[in-house]
């Protein structure tokens, strides 16, 4: 099986490692994803959407729980603050210096895709930037 990287795959997901999760990528080759890469529950034995994120020189197949690339996950991480900001009257106690622990706990992404998307939500004018909140226009 040829595998490309950003190519979208079926896993599941098997044993919890040091390192993070093994995976069965489409029934037939086996995968790590990574616990920095991990937002969201897993538990063994249930199948998902994953994507692949590096083939290594020793044939190691790195896989991620989101589509590789800004453009391929940008508008899906704007909606996720906008809809928070939508349950939380307008507003979360949420910063670009807020850690990445409570960025995940919150939204379920990372410190990066989230500085990113609160990028470009301030600059479509959607959102207001303070010193210890965000607040929706």
């Amino acid at each position: 099986m040829e595998l490309e990287i950003g190519q979208k795959v079926t896993i599941t997901i098997g044993k919890e490692t040091s390192l993070g999760f093994i995976v069965l990528i489409d029934e037939s080759l086996e995968g790590l994803v990574y616990k920095s890469d991990v937002f969201i529950d897993l538990e063994e034995g249930i199948t998902t959407t994953g994507y692949i994120k590096n083939i290594r020189e020793d044939q190691k197949i790195d896989v991620s729980l989101r589509p590789i690339g800004y453009r391929n996950t940008i508008e899906d991480d704007k909606a996720k603050i906008l809809h928070q900001l939508t349950q939380k009257n307008g507003e979360l106690q949420l910063t670009d210096k807020s850690s990445p622990e409570s960025i995940k706990f919150h939204l379920q992404m990372s410190k990066k895709a989230f500085k990113r998307a609160l990028g470009a939500l301030y600059k479509e004018k959607k959102v207001l930037l303070y010193q210890d909140k965000i607040e929706k226009v």
